[in-house]
């Protein structure tokens, strides 16, 4: 007869409570709440969610600031990732929930020769630009990494590629 502790049975009835409760999930149900990353170290099982404003389908590394990854099959689905599966990289804890475009000022001061002070108005009035580019996190794939360092453990999923329209910077400083 075997013996054991209390911690060891404990553990263990955990452990198969939790196989049986996921094998009464389907495979189907499953793949639609979680994916897993495949990053080392257990790290890379993640829930999906759709629980943030004008998000599809994201997976989640963390809601308090939030970072979201892009699914890696968006990718393939065309040139451009569309504005609802970019991914998220928020580094404040505040998170706005609307903008006042007539309060919003950009000041513009330091080592020019006049201090800006410009509202929206006044940069929407410039020249537009557009430019096609990639934007990635400079922690993008980070999970992958061993030994594991710190910060978000990123997949290949906090990048996109993007249609981006403003002004550009020199104009701005032209006028300063």
């Amino acid at each position: 007869m075997r013996i054991f502790t209390e911690a060891h049975s404990r553990r263990t009835v955990l452990k198969r409570a939790g196989i049986a409760g996921l094998s009464l999930l389907s495979s189907s149900a499953l793949a639609e709440d979680v994916i897993d990353l495949k990053l080392p170290g257990g790290v890379g099982i993640r829930s999906l969610t759709t629980a943030f404003p004008e998000k599809g389908d994201m997976i989640l590394q963390r809601t308090r600031p939030p970072l979201l990854e892009t699914p890696f099959g968006t990718f393939d689905k065309g040139i451009f990732t569309p504005n609802d599966l970019f991914y998220v990289r928020w580094h404040w804890s505040n998170i706005p929930s609307r903008i006042d475009a007539d309060a919003f000022r950009l000041n513009v001061h330091g080592h020019v020769k006049t201090t800006l002070n410009l509202s929206l108005r006044d940069l929407l009035a410039m020249p537009a630009v557009d430019l096609v580019a990639v934007n990635q996190c400079s922690g993008n794939s980070r999970g992958f990494f061993q030994p594991r360092v710190p910060g978000g453990q990123w997949g290949n999923g906090s990048m996109g590629n993007a249609r981006w329209t403003g002004v550009r910077l020199k104009d701005v400083l032209r006028i300063s």
